[in-house]
Formats: C-alpha cells, structure tokens, sequence
C-alpha cells in the first residue's frame, strides 16, 4: 500500500501534538492532550509524550511479528510512563495523553486499534465506506456539561458549574463506565477497540485526529464517502485546509470552535504486496492558520454539535 500524510498545527508558533508515523507494514496517528502551561505536573510537555509514544509504537510494529494491538500498546505506555514518572506527576489527571490509532497489515488483513476520539475510514469495495470511533470520551463529555444547560455565561454560576464540570470530566478518564486514553495506566490498552478486515475487502484505509474529522462534523462540509473523494482526488492536505478556511470563516462567531491540531494519514492498495512500504510515504505539512489558544481537552465542549445524518455506518467502542 501507498501511504500520504498531511498534519497542520492548531495555532501558529505552538507544537503540533498529533503524531503520525509509518513503518513496513503499519500506520500510527495520536492526537496529544493536556493543559497547556502545566510544567510542574510534566516538564516534558504533550507534543513530547505524543512523539515518544508513537515512535515506540512504530518501533514494536516494525518487528512484524504479529503481537496482538492492545499487547504492544500496552507495553509502550508503560515503557513511556516508566521514563518519566520519577520526575513528573504522571497520575495526575492533567498530565500528557493522546488518542491512538494504528492499522497494520499482517498476513492478508488489516488489524486496527482505535483508543478515545480518533477515527478510522475504511473504504470497502463492496459496501463503501465506513466510520470506526470510540465514542466514550464524548458521550462523557456530553453527560459532564449537561448540568451547563440554561446557565447562563459570563456568570460566576456558570463559571462554578463549568469547573464542577471539568473535575467530573477528569474523574471519570480512564475509569470503568467513563473513556479510556493513552497516559501512565498500560490497562488501558485493554479498553481499546481493535478488530481486523481482510485487505482484499478494502479499497483504502484513512486515520483521522479529532481536528481533522470535524470536515464532517460539526462543519458539515462533506459526508465519510465525500471524504473518501477528496482524499483520492486531492489527498490528506485537502482535508485540513478545508478546516481551517471554515475556522478561518467562522472565528468572530459566538460560538466558535478553537482550531485543534489536525491530522490525516491515507493507505491506498498496492497490487503486489499487503505492506506498507515506508519509502512510499510522502508528509505534507497543511497550512496553519493562527488560532487564539490551544485546545484543552479537559474542558468541557459546552456547545456540543448534533452529528449530521450519514450514509455510512459507524461503530463505536461497544460495537453498537
């Protein structure tokens, strides 16, 4: 298969904390999370954490040995919380995390993994695309504001709601009935959704961060086969410049999303073998556009969009 990958960071000047790799064979995409400015928990910082993690991913999945997903992701967060947790305070619920992503292709199918919001599209050659995402993190989120609703903003109430908000948010990571991520815990690989397609069944396989996916939704700019489209026709930087022209667009308004990091990895069939060969990938950087601060997945998303109705099927962690 042929890899492509565009990634633009979310504000002008600041580290990009997503991180997308390929090796023979494999494709890693993590989206890094953490609050901004909190050297005393971690003075490594999340673009850190988010790069060290995927490179020893990538350096497991090289060894094409064909370990199980969960079993190598597991090992890597503990080998990285291991590196740093006698000079940081990895357990607190600030410190750095990521979303994982990860697709390999392995004696003729494609085994995926797929921890907190990242996504993964895979085009079928007869069924036509379909959307894979671990759900939990936002049916959390959603459930932790819901107590925002007719607060009204600007308010020392809705300032002491959203705070509640926030601490019941970081209660409930990595806890059983709550979402799981990628930080000092290695039991959480074990909550991931991992699966596997034969590679026949597949036209081409794309991984997504969470500000890359948002062409979909909340903008509405195209559907998951629109997507498909834009990433044959034009590839992965597409995708991204157009996020950032709507957040471009969008800015003044009320409601306004904060640019997030955005990423996009594309695996497309090769006739002659099921690997992905690593002298074929190409990294674009997308053009950034400055946004007015990072994006702090702790807080909570006070104006959460409704999805727009798709044609293609998505699945979440439970596999409903």
């Amino acid at each position: 298969m042929h890899i492509s990958m565009a990634t633009s960071a979310g504000k002008a000047g600041q580290p990009n904390e997503d991180f997308a790799g390929a090796v023979p064979g494999a494709v890693v995409l993590l989206d890094g999370a953490g609050i901004p400015d909190t050297e005393s928990i971690c003075s490594h910082g999340v673009a850190w954490y988010t790069h060290r993690l995927g490179g020893a991913l990538l350096g497991r999945l090289s060894r094409d040995d064909g370990q199980d997903l969960a079993t190598i992701l597991a090992t890597a967060i503990g080998e990285l919380a291991a590196d740093h947790r006698d000079t940081c305070d990895i357990t607190n619920p600030s410190s750095p995390q990521a979303t994982v992503a990860m697709v390999r292709a392995h004696q003729g199918r494609l085994d995926y993994l797929l921890l907190a919001d990242s996504f993964l599209l895979l085009d079928q050659l007869d069924d036509g695309p379909r959307v894979l995402t671990d759900e939990r993190e936002v049916t959390t989120r959603r459930t932790c504001t819901a107590a925002l609703d007719g607060v009204v903003r600007g308010t020392p109430e809705y300032d002491r709601v959203r705070d509640s908000c926030v601490d019941a948010l970081r209660a409930r990571r990595n806890q059983p009935g709550g979402y799981w991520i990628a930080k000092d815990d290695p039991h959480a690989a074990e909550e991931a959704l991992t699966g596997s397609r034969p590679l026949d069944d597949l036209n081409s396989v794309a991984l997504l961060s969470n500000g890359a996916s948002r062409i979909v939704s909340p903008y509405g700019l195209t559907d998951w086969p629109g997507v498909v489209d834009l990433l044959v026709a034009n590839g992965p930087a597409e995708i991204i410049r157009r996020v950032r022209r709507t957040e471009a667009r969008t800015a003044q308004d009320p409601d306004a999303l904060i640019p997030d990091d955005a990423t996009v990895a594309h695996c497309t069939r090769s006739p002659r073998s099921d690997r992905l060969p690593v002298d074929a990938v190409r990294t674009r950087e997308a053009q950034t556009r400055r946004g007015p601060r990072q994006v702090d997945r702790d807080q909570p998303d006070e104006h959460p969009g409704e999805p727009r109705r798709q044609r293609t099927f998505v699945e979440n962690a439970s596999g409903e």
